[in-house]
């Protein structure tokens, strides 16, 4: 698993950009990354995001 930023703010920044830029889907992110989904998106709600598969973003 790649080091992915502790900060949860800076975390949504880096995967947010990461969507726009490169990935269609947080699932293909995940798999390539080799990132578990679930660690993710449990690390971002806590900090008040969500996930918005319509528009392939954390808001």
């Amino acid at each position: 698993m790649e080091n992915l930023p502790k900060d949860p703010f800076i975390l949504f920044s880096y995967i947010n950009t990461k969507l726009r830029d490169e990935y269609p889907s947080l699932e293909k992110l995940c798999d390539d990354m080799n990132i578990d989904k679930e660690d993710i998106t449990r690390q971002l709600q806590a900090a008040g995001f969500e996930y918005n598969k319509e528009l392939n973003k954390f808001q």
